[in-house]
């Protein structure tokens, strides 16, 4: 009976740790999905405006028709045709309405600029956009969360947008080596300014939309003023990165 009831303990004891090591898999699995969701929904929204860009800057139109709701509208579809399903709004929902919340405020607040009839360039850039939605988000998330659209250093305008040491690392060292997985995310626990956090960072590449400002001739002016970067199609030119903090 003795020798049994200590067996019994030793069984016991083996499944609390492994219910624990099992928990603890299932909370990172649950924070890499949310966060392949929310990086996915925020670069739906910048499709959007990336569409929609001479539509925007057409001088000769008023009414955009990129209302707050159409934009959000439009995000969804574009999530689902990048996913192949509709955002499951279930799982993650305080974080996925936030993002769609501060998608819905940037357009709120851009309509007499995007609006303007008789004004070309409105200046609403793609990455406008989503740097404004980024600081929104993170306002809605109280501290919760953070979205960040950043770059390789080299190709970062904004002086907010620049890497930190953990993303300019994983760019660097990963992103931009040939044996990596073009496209594929990296995650980790990590320190953000001492704290920590479940980091999440995607890359991105130069498309077509994306040339017209930061492509070639390098050093030549785009439509804005600023100086291209001499970027080509395909090339990692950005990175979406995500902070969940304990």
């Amino acid at each position: 009976m003795k020798r049994y009831t200590k067996f019994t303990l030793l069984i016991a004891l083996l499944g609390m740790i492994l219910g624990v090591f099992s928990t603890g898999n299932v909370v990172a699995d649950e924070k890499e999905a949310l966060s392949g969701e929310l990086t996915t929904l925020y670069r739906a929204a910048r499709k959007v405006i990336s569409v929609n860009q001479k539509h925007i800057n057409d001088s000769s139109i008023g009414d955009k028709g990129l209302s707050a709701d159409a934009v959000v509208a439009q995000t969804k579809e574009n999530y689902k045709t990048a996913t192949g399903k509709e955002i499951d709004m279930s799982k993650g929902k305080e974080s996925k309405e936030a993002m769609l919340a501060a998608v819905a405020g940037v357009m709120d607040a851009a309509q007499d600029l995007i609006n303007e009839k008789g004004v070309g360039l409105k200046g609403f850039l793609p990455a406008i956009f989503a740097r404004q939605v980024a600081n929104k988000f993170n306002s809605n998330m109280n501290g919760k969360m953070k979205i960040k659209l950043t770059a390789p250093k080299a190709y970062v305008r904004n002086r907010a947008n620049r890497p930190d040491k953990w993303e300019k690392k994983v760019i660097e060292t990963m992103f931009k080596s040939e044996s990596y997985e073009k496209g594929k995310p990296f995650y980790e626990n990590a320190k953000v300014k001492g704290k920590q956090a479940y980091r999440y960072i995607l890359p991105e590449y130069y498309g077509k939309s994306c040339l017209g400002c930061h492509g070639q001739p390098k050093g030549d002016l785009d439509i804005t003023g600023g100086k291209k970067e001499g970027g080509v199609l395909g090339e990692l030119g950005g990175a979406i990165s995500l902070s969940i903090y304990d």
